[in-house]
């Protein structure tokens, strides 16, 4: 009886041992992503909260759109992100699937001695012709009818885009190709394209650096990126014919009768959308997952993180200027992951039950 009693606490101790050993790997667990700088705030937001309250790691390289969509193509990461909406054939070529995991906002900025943010306005066909090289001083009558209170600067334009492959430049470029058929005809929508002058810098970050450089320089970041460096943003006029601000209230608007249960792959454009209050240059930002997964245990990870985020991260989310994606939408990818995500078997990777644990 003595035996059998020791056998029992020996048998005890090891599985309390291995279940502390497997609680162990999983604190220490990784999962890596990599691709828009768009929602890299947010994501390093999420991630570090994640952390405190799972032990997992987050890694994310904020390499741009097209990094992260070759990343993922080539299963170098856990998950990819891009602003730039893959298509249904693209998905189905590169066994992927796709979900929203947050909206912002496109913002230009500007480096005006004598403007504050908020102050300049624009609208979508000035904008363009910015772009076109059309306008190239801001004393330019197309933006002195816009702004007739305003004194501007003899000044020469200085032009700064992306250099790297950008959903930002995916998003940007969707909306100046929606208003000015001369912008799609020369330019065109894409997540890099041939721009006629100026500088490029990589990332958000790059473009920001190079507008606060640049003394009479326009440039387009994420909203994010525009409040936490101080940039001067400028007004837009939206579809409406009124002129807003890039804040959550407007990205909001923009998004409110996006129609995303009939839209294939989640690949809907949030530019501008009709509304008084809606901000032209809305978009969101998603998540690429593929469809068949070899380590079914890591993408159970990444499917845990953002189902976390979505019910946890909305607080977080606002504090940056991003619109939470809605419960209807969350229901719809969850729906989409049970379906779609399997193992080598044909087995479902993510369902409800184990998102709990």
């Amino acid at each position: 009886m003595y035996r059998i009693t020791k056998l029992k606490q020996a048998v005890v101790a090891g599985i309390a041992a291995l279940g502390l050993a497997i609680g162990t790997v999983h604190a220490a667990a990784t999962i890596n992503g990599a691709g828009a700088t768009f929602p890299y705030p947010i994501y390093a937001k999420w991630a570090d909260a994640y952390k405190v309250t799972t032990g997992v790691n987050m890694n994310y390289q904020s390499i741009g759109s097209g990094g992260g969509i070759k990343q993922i193509k080539a299963k170098t990461v856990d998950f990819g992100a891009s602003d730039k909406p893959l298509s249904v054939q693209e998905l189905e070529q590169g066994g992927l699937v796709q979900f929203p995991a947050v909206m912002g906002g496109v913002v230009p900025v500007v480096n005006l001695e004598t403007v504050k943010p908020g102050e300049l306005r624009l609208d979508g066909q000035t904008l363009s012709n910015i772009y076109l090289g059309k306008i190239t001083q801001w004393n330019d009558p197309a933006i002195a009818k816009l702004n007739p209170t305003l004194k501007l600067p003899q000044e020469k334009i200085s032009v700064v885009s992306r250099s790297d492959g950008s959903g930002t430049t995916y998003i940007f470029t969707h909306y100046l190709s929606t208003v000015s058929a001369e912008f799609k005809d020369k330019i065109g929508n894409n997540t890099s394209v041939q721009w006629p002058s100026g500088v490029g810098g990589k990332g958000n970050e790059g473009v920001a650096s190079y507008v606060q450089q640049l003394k009479g320089s326009i440039g387009y970041v994420e909203y994010a990126y525009a409040l936490q460096n101080k940039m001067t943003y400028a007004l837009l006029q939206n579809k409406a014919g009124k002129f807003v601000k890039p804040d959550i209230n407007s990205f909001q608007a923009a998004a409110a009768n996006a129609n995303w249960a009939n839209t294939p792959g989640f690949s809907l454009m949030l530019t501008d959308q009709p509304g008084e209050k809606s901000w032209p240059i809305t978009g969101a930002t998603f998540i690429l997952i593929h469809k068949n997964q070899e380590k079914p245990e890591t993408a159970r990870e990444v499917l845990k993180f953002f189902e976390w985020a979505y019910r946890n991260g909305d607080k977080m989310a606002t504090e940056l200027d991003y619109v939470p994606m809605p419960d209807n939408v969350v229901k719809l990818v969850e729906a989409s992951w049970k379906k779609d995500i399997k193992d080598a078997s044909g087995k479902v990777v993510w369902t409800s039950a184990l998102a709990q644990k």
